[in-house]
């Protein structure tokens, strides 16, 4: 939106003014998206986050970029020093040419090594998780309605009652729950 005033000739400092913040928070904010992938952009079109993780979004290349966004997305932290940490853990072949890494001389070759390996090893069980979670909930789902069937069932019900209370207090719980907290 900010972007797309200045660009129709609302000037800057009348902008500014208008929303109460500083002319440099504006031009930073109306070219945040600069050299940030289209696919990045979608993962984190609903999250606010700071000025300064786009900067350290920009030094990487597309794949890495989005790598990144659903690690941050991933551990709800779209943090400008979060984007900084992967930037430092990130490759040299996966930064954009020309482009150095902040501060990487704080790091030994295997602390960057190690944390890498950590990374992807991180994003490929995020990975799994997410593409194991609607099946889950399904199965959830579908147990929750065959106790429900089977509490129905007044012999059932005895019997869970006299011989396995703890499981009948258990099954109960699952029964109560209406919807399942993500």
């Amino acid at each position: 939106m900010i972007r797309r005033a200045i660009d129709r000739g609302v000037p800057a400092a009348k902008l500014a003014k208008g929303l109460c913040i500083d002319v440099s928070l504006l031009k930073k904010k109306s070219s945040l998206l600069d050299g940030i992938c289209d696919e990045v952009i979608e993962i984190l079109k609903d999250r606010d986050f700071s000025t300064e993780v786009a900067p350290a979004l920009r030094r990487m290349k597309p794949t890495r970029q989005v790598e990144c966004a659903e690690l941050m997305v991933a551990a709800n932290s779209v943090t400008a020093s979060y984007a900084r940490a992967l930037l430092a853990a990130t490759s040299s072949e996966m930064l954009v040419a020309g482009k150095k890494p902040l501060r990487q001389a704080a790091l030994s070759q295997e602390q960057l090594a190690r944390m890498e390996n950590e990374m992807s090893n991180l994003l490929a069980q995020y990975k799994i998780a997410e593409q194991s979670h609607g099946e889950d909930m399904l199965n959830l789902m579908l147990a929750r309605g065959y106790i429900v069937k089977l509490m129905d069932n007044p012999r059932v019900l005895r019997h869970m009652r006299s011989s396995h209370p703890e499981i009948l207090e258990e099954f109960s719980k699952i029964i109560e729950m209406t919807s399942v907290e993500v």
